[in-house]
């Protein structure tokens, strides 16, 4: 192979290397676009390791938004939307915001604020993400609540394209 052969073939290697990076950083920015904006939580389901339904995470008429930004930045509240709750329940709340990445099929927080300490600042939060039609389902990984490990998915929908 003569001087010019590699320095084609250098160029060419160059040229496909800045290429996929090209498409990834393309496919990132097409990723993210599918979340960006400000959802609401149109209902949530929990079930046992058996699959058995438990109780509705933040009860009957739960209650969330969670608003993500282009910027990479995103908050979330969720809490039990009753207006009064029966003698000896106590309220579900939740909420935290932070930094986040999502690469298609994964969204992951890096927690900066938090009302909860099992949603630990400095730690990150990760749910699987998926699509149904127009909803989003964000399926955090099992937790341990209550003394039963609990598989929970989160439904949301788009309620405006731009952050709130």
């Amino acid at each position: 192979m003569n001087f010019y052969s590699r320095r084609g073939l250098a160029a060419l290697a160059g040229a496909l290397t800045s290429l996929v990076a090209t498409r990834a950083s393309t496919a990132a920015a097409a990723d993210k676009n599918q979340i960006v904006g400000t959802w609401k939580m149109v209902d949530a389901v929990s079930k046992d390791a058996t699959g058995k339904v438990l109780p509705k995470p933040y009860g009957p008429k739960g209650m969330g938004l969670v608003t993500l930004n282009a910027d990479g930045r995103m908050m979330a509240v969720l809490c039990d939307g009753r207006s009064s709750l029966p003698d000896g329940t106590a309220r579900d709340y939740a909420s935290y915001c932070g930094n986040y990445t999502f690469d298609g099929e994964t969204l992951t927080t890096r927690v900066d604020a938090s009302s909860a300490a099992r949603l630990a600042i400095g730690g990150d939060q990760v749910r699987k993400v998926r699509f149904e039609g127009k909803r989003l389902v964000l399926v955090p990984p099992p937790t341990m609540l209550n003394g039963v490990m609990q598989h929970r998915e989160i439904f949301w929908e788009r309620i405006s394209p731009i952050p709130a």
